[in-house]
């Protein structure tokens, strides 16, 4: 469904997107995991149609998203990191308007469907103003539903909520991903990209440096790690083949121990040598 091939984006000295490729199949959830400054919000524009790339191509459902992006934009759903909401509107007025710019057909339909596919319609009449973070989320990814797209991009969906109402917005996500739908996500949360995806491509400095299945990129570390504190408050990580190998290397380690299962970040630190902040 989206073909990225060598895309390049630089912004004066620096290079924001450095030669990254990949392919996303249709009804595949996709997670771009990297930290901030990575290229993960550069990589959602050129693909949205609001960055000209300045080398390699990508396209959508077989359009280019240079020449073609006007029929690109009837295929896809974006989520902004931003909140770009009418403030001063109420939720169901909020999608009225949205949908009345993009003429959606059975429009009254359409919002009760994408109201209560996010659990805001007994909200419809609330003003935006009033609603919490959460709630402002959730109604900018049915905005998002409206026009029915075949791909939705999700930039940062749950970045600066609380850990509950995250949770709450992946239900939605995977709810989203079960339609059929093709679904692109950035994140830098480690949980949320291996909690959502089907596959991810994390990025660094603006280039792909790995991409596979969370659980494929995980082995590559292992399926352990003991978590060592040493003396002078550094953290040491020790890989281990199995829960048992890992307790029984946490029980030869001086100082606290924690043993847990590989996580993301873990892969990103065996490739990087740094953390995702």
């Amino acid at each position: 469904m989206i073909q990225v091939n060598n895309i390049r984006k630089t912004y004066g000295k620096v290079t924001a997107v450095d030669g990254v490729s990949f392919s996303i199949g249709k009804g595949e959830v996709f997670g771009l995991l990297g930290p901030n400054g990575a290229g993960k919000s550069t990589m959602i524009r050129i693909l949205t149609c609001l960055t000209i790339p300045d080398g390699g191509s990508a396209a959508i459902g077989g359009r280019h998203v240079v020449a073609e992006a006007s029929s690109i934009k009837s295929l896809i759903g974006v989520v902004p990191q931003e909140n770009n909401l009418d403030r001063e509107l109420s939720v169901e007025e909020n999608l009225l308007i949205y949908g009345k710019l993009h003429r959606v057909a059975d429009l009254p339909q359409r919002t009760v469907q994408v109201l209560t596919d996010v659990d805001l319609l007994e909200r419809r009449d609330s003003l935006v103003s009033g609603l919490s973070g959460g709630m402002k989320r959730r109604l900018i990814i049915a905005r998002a539903l409206l026009t029915d797209p075949a791909v939705l991009f999700l930039d940062e969906p749950s970045v600066g909520l609380d850990p509950q109402i995250r949770r709450q917005l992946w239900d939605i996500v995977r709810r989203v991903g079960r339609t059929g739908r093709t679904v692109l996500l950035t994140t830098h949360y480690i949980e949320e990209a291996d909690a959502l995806c089907d596959r991810v491509g994390v990025l660094r400095k603006g280039r792909l440096i790995a991409l596979d299945t969370p659980a494929a990129l995980k082995q590559m570390v292992g399926p352990f790690v003991v978590d060592q504190i040493t003396e002078d408050g550094r953290l040491v990580q020790h890989t281990a083949r199995d829960r048992e190998e890992a307790h029984e290397l946490a029980r030869t380690l001086e100082n606290g121990c924690t043993v847990r299962r590989t996580n993301l970040e873990d892969v990103f630190i065996k490739l990087t040598g740094e953390r995702i902040e």
